[in-house]
């Protein structure tokens, strides 16, 4: 059983002399929404002005439509024809019907004059009323068709344009919320754009043709018959008042909407933490079902019905309420009524027209429906024309999205043998705060040291201390906002990106595994032998893989995080007694089939050793040209044994590279370290060798003598 919501509309207008900073908002209250507009973008003037902004806005997008229209050509010339060849058929029947039902009028007035009825005529519009029915049918399977083929065609060229505009982005600025909101609006749920910006144009000037058409045929069947222009205008104004009423509806200004409610707003958290599949095995952990059920069944009993109210069925309470009480609802009833009125007024006057005039009103109201739907459709169309032809050119323009960080020019390294000897580091007065962070909040304050080629530093101190950022830092993904990085005595930010990350090899402490299978998730380490299978095993060796990969049903083949997932239908299963027309639900045949694709649990120990191994992708070889390694954090998720392993092996493959951790672990590590920065307070406090530190007995000094006494 459903029940109407009858929810209190309540609104209040601050009213107060118009100038330019009033504060001159509506609100609105629905439910737990409150909705405020302001009403100075709905004034005459506002809406000029938004027509002229939105007249230069599709003049500036007129040449990326033009680019979209040669791209569309050229992808499938033959599919475009005839794609356009069938709407500009489809756009003419509906004028030909018209004509037809036209030729039954004066069918019926030569039936009234000579009181017989002519079947050759009779069977002939019959005839060809059905052949336009029969040929738009086929016209649109062969638009439909065209449309699918274009869509598929076009859909593959810009994904890859899509996927080059992401990828070229730099972390800073694909973090700008400015530019991922650009981003957003290319690839939400309209993900083929470009396509259904191009089908958009067509359906405008496909609709003007029906109208054109339309409008002529019916001017001609009607203008020998008595206040027949009259019966047309009258049966247009509701449907042309419909619209306008529709069209001015608020939403198209500036408004916003928000909720304070806190029960509903634990409502959403709730639901969202039971639908949730990463807050599933905390929820059963935990045993807080219980408890998720009791708060939610309290706060619904607080906010009662309002605590399944979306933002849009309130939206469109709204939108009712105001339609409903406004007194120009009343005139659409009464125009509505217009067709009629004139009809009988002229039966009055003229009782012998009544049958002719009859015909008439029927051929009007005929026309009115083919008429109404594309007439509401063109002023829709013609007034989000520009939307249109600005989503075609945001599609081109994600390409041209400015990176924060500017690549360099220099080449690096000027001699590939010499980087294999180490990449030497020097951090000059260096200072960084992340995007966003105001104030003094740096990650980093002042820092400065200097590492030669080949040495071995470690940076230690508490956690968020700015360790990892110095990581960042050195591969280039975000820039200082003071100071100065030298690579080999050069300017970090005068060398070429991808040459520089190209001698970097880092494993960062928040690794990230690609929706990939395992053996691409380490491949990938390396991109010039991301094929190379030995080289792959080789590198899961290294890493301490080995035997979890292969103690996986398909080894390396398998997926951690399968991007594509199994679907299947929403039957109630798993519960005895449940059934389907008398038979009882049960999946297991279908499931046989689809196979085991579930999602693979393994321990953050387990995935580390996965993110080091891609690490050591990079490093093998001596075709590698890796000459500086990095590593933040690298056995954090590890056991001591695992640790000293990996310790071990990244030892001997670092060679003569220079190699930089980040940890907050004392041990062998630090003891044989060449340099070690002791951190706090975002900023480099002591340097030195081990001994040099211990001998200073401050802060590493304490923090060292803490975690060994735990081992006396």
């Amino acid at each position: 059983m459903s029940h109407k919501r009858n929810f209190p509309l309540v609104e209040s207008t601050i009213d107060e002399p118009f100038n330019p900073d009033a504060d001159y908002v509506r609100h609105t209250r629905i439910g737990v929404w409150d909705f405020y507009e302001d009403l100075r973008h709905a004034s005459s003037v506002g809406k000029s002005w938004k027509i002229v902004e939105r007249f230069e806005e599709t003049l500036v997008s007129l040449p990326y439509v033009t680019r979209t229209i040669r791209t569309i050509l050229s992808l499938s010339f033959p599919v475009m024809a005839l794609y356009c060849m069938a709407t500009l058929v489809t756009s003419l029947m509906p004028a030909a019907a018209i004509h037809y039902s036209g030729q039954l009028l004066f069918v019926v007035q030569e039936a009234i004059e000579s009181r017989t009825v002519d079947k050759s005529v009779l069977f002939h519009v019959l005839f060809y009323r059905i052949m336009c029915t029969v040929v738009t049918r086929f016209a649109n399977l062969a638009q439909n068709w065209a449309a699918i083929r274009i869509a598929a065609r076009m859909r593959t060229h810009y994904t890859e344009h899509i996927l080059l505009a992401h990828i070229r982005l730099d972390l800073p600025t694909y973090g700008d919320p400015s530019v991922r909101g650009q981003l957003n609006s290319v690839v939400s749920s309209r993900s083929n754009v470009a396509w259904v910006g191009i089908r958009s144009i067509i359906s405008t000037i496909s609709t003007i043709i029906q109208l054109v058409s339309q409008v002529s045929v019916l001017i001609n069947i009607l203008k020998d018959q008595p206040d027949s222009i009259l019966l047309a205008l009258v049966s247009f104004a509701d449907p042309i008042w419909s619209w306008f009423r529709r069209s001015s509806q608020w939403r198209g200004g500036v408004w916003a909407a928000t909720c304070r409610n806190i029960d509903y707003i634990r409502i959403q958290g709730l639901k969202a933490l039971v639908d949730g599949d990463h807050y599933r095995k905390e929820l059963i952990a935990g045993n807080i079902e219980e408890y998720v059920v009791n708060q939610f069944m309290a706060a619904q009993g607080r906010i009662g019905e309002d605590g399944d109210l979306s933002f849009h069925e309130a939206q469109q309470e709204m939108h009712q309420r105001r339609e409903t009480f406004s007194p120009l609802s009343f005139l659409h009833n009464v125009l509505g009524e217009l067709p009629q009125v004139v009809f009988t007024l002229r039966a009055v006057q003229s009782p012998r027209s009544i049958p002719v005039s009859l015909t008439s009103l029927t051929i009007i109201r005929q026309a009115v429906g083919a008429f109404t739907g594309p007439l509401i459709s063109l002023l829709s169309q013609t007034a989000s024309i520009s939307d249109t032809f600005a989503s075609i050119r945001q599609l081109y323009e994600i390409i041209n999205i400015e990176n924060q960080v500017k690549d360099g020019t220099k080449p690096f390294p000027e001699n590939a043998a010499k980087v294999k000897s180490g990449i030497s580091i020097e951090f000059r007065n260096v200072s960084f705060k992340y995007p966003g962070v105001e104030g003094d909040r740096y990650a980093i304050k002042d820092v400065s040291f200097k590492i030669d080629a080949g040495q071995l530093c470690v940076i230690v101190g508490f956690n968020g201390s700015g360790k990892s950022t110095i990581l960042k830092l050195l591969n280039r993904l975000y820039d200082p906002t003071d100071g100065t990085i030298f690579i080999d005595g050069q300017d970090i930010k005068t060398l070429k990106l991808a040459d520089l990350r190209r001698c970097i090899s880092v494993l960062f402490q928040d690794y990230t595994h690609f929706p990939l299978s395992i053996k691409e998730n380490i491949g990938i380490g390396d991109p010039l032998h991301a094929d190379d299978e030995d080289r792959i095993r080789q590198a899961a060796e290294l890493g301490g893989a080995i035997d979890i990969i292969e103690g996986l049903p398909e080894g390396f083949d398998t997926f951690l995080q399968r991007p594509v997932r199994d679907y299947y239908s929403g039957i109630p299963a798993g519960n005895r007694g449940q059934s389907l027309f008398g038979r009882s639900v049960d999946f297991t045949k279908v499931k046989r089939r689809v196979g085991k694709t579930q999602q693979i649990e393994l321990s953050g120990g387990q995935m580390q050793k996965l993110a080091v191994s891609r690490t050591f992708m990079r490093s093998l070889g001596d075709d590698s040209g890796v000459g500086l390694l990095l590593f933040d954090e690298p056995s954090a998720s590890l056991d001591p044994t695992a640790e000293h392993d990996l310790f071990e092996r990244l030892r001997k493959l670092r060679g003569s590279k220079t190699m930089v951790f980040s940890s907050h672990r004392f041990g062998q590590l630090t003891k044989s370290a060449d340099l070690i920065l002791y951190m706090g307070s975002s900023t480099v406090l002591e340097q030195g060798t081990h001994t040099e530190l211990v001998k200073q007995e401050g802060g590493y000094a304490k923090m060292y003598d803490l975690q060994a006494s735990a081992f006396r």
